[in-house]
């Protein structure tokens, strides 16, 4: 009867018997899980510790295989001497030189630089032009190897080859071959207008053309008439560029008199003038032209 009661009691008061059964299975299995957890946690520890050390053991693997196989490539390298390992790349250098040197040749064709292959190397020809007139053909025969060397040449002695070889040869070869182009180019014109006033205009000159090999200096007496009367002009022409084909430095000064008349001192003025700005055959045919009198208004 008491238990009667108290169950009676209980049940009025939280729901009946049935619903203190099920708060009383709640709490079991509440309690069940709270066991549980720290089992479940401690299972999957277990197996990332296990996964762990699969991973170190493979990780142990690969690098014990990257040691070995550096060590055959160490041992492969030491087999091979030194200087046959050095001229392999040496070599390599050299063919990718010769081939960068054939494609520069083939660029640069039509600008008066070509060539062709030898069993050393390349020999490289450079024709010179002035105003359309092909002019004079020189070689440079190149030797492909490690420095570059010039084997053999046709540059005159008075071009500075071997300073230009000295600055651009081992690390520009296309600056090289431009500036030597430079170079004769710009002798050749200047030879080219020596001689042409030599040949076509020595009826005006009073005397020999005077001039150094590298005709960069130029000295000539020519007469010129006005107003009946023929007078002679000396000019000095100064080539300070070796690379130009027009001087940079002129003198015009009158054979035999201290001073001038002002006509006259109109007269030398002019030539320094044109001279300055004009190839030297291209003056005297001006000269010629006018019947040996200077058209003052030609030099300005």
């Amino acid at each position: 009867m008491e238990l009667a009661n108290t169950l009676s009691q209980d049940g009025e008061s939280g729901g009946g018997v049935l619903a203190h059964l099920e708060r009383l299975e709640t709490q079991m299995s509440r309690s069940h899980k709270k066991l549980e957890e720290p089992q479940s946690a401690q299972a999957v520890e277990s197996a990332l510790g296990t996964e762990i050390r699969q991973l170190r053991c493979l990780r142990d693997k690969l690098r014990a295989e990257v040691r070995h196989r550096q060590a055959r490539i160490k041992a492969s390298t030491a087999s091979v001497a030194p200087d046959q390992t050095l001229e392999m790349s040496e070599q390599d250098i050299l063919k990718r030189r010769q081939e960068n040197l054939k494609a520069i040749l083939q660029a640069y064709r039509f600008t008066g630089i070509s060539g062709k292959l030898t069993s050393r190397g390349v020999c490289v020809c450079i024709s010179t032009a002035f105003e359309g007139n092909l002019l004079d053909s020189y070689f440079v025969d190149l030797v492909i190897q490690k420095p570059l060397r010039i084997h053999h040449h046709s540059i005159p002695v008075f071009i500075p080859l071997e300073e230009i070889a000295a600055k651009y040869l081992q690390t520009n070869i296309q600056h090289f071959l431009f500036i030597l182009s430079e170079y004769l180019n710009a002798y050749s014109g200047r030879k080219f207008q020596a001689d042409r006033l030599q040949s076509d205009f020595a009826a005006l000159l009073a005397g020999p053309l005077q001039r150094n090999s590298l005709c960069t200096v130029l000295s000539f007496t020519y007469n010129v008439e006005l107003k009946g009367q023929s007078f002679p002009f000396g000019a000095r022409l100064l080539y300070k560029d070796l690379t130009i084909t027009l001087p940079t430095d002129v003198s015009v000064t009158h054979q035999g008199m201290d001073t001038l008349p002002s006509t006259w001192e109109e007269q030398r003025a002019a030539h320094e003038s044109l001279f300055f700005k004009k190839p030297l055959h291209q003056v005297f045919t001006s000269f010629a032209r006018k019947g040996d009198k200077l058209d003052v208004n030609l030099a300005f």
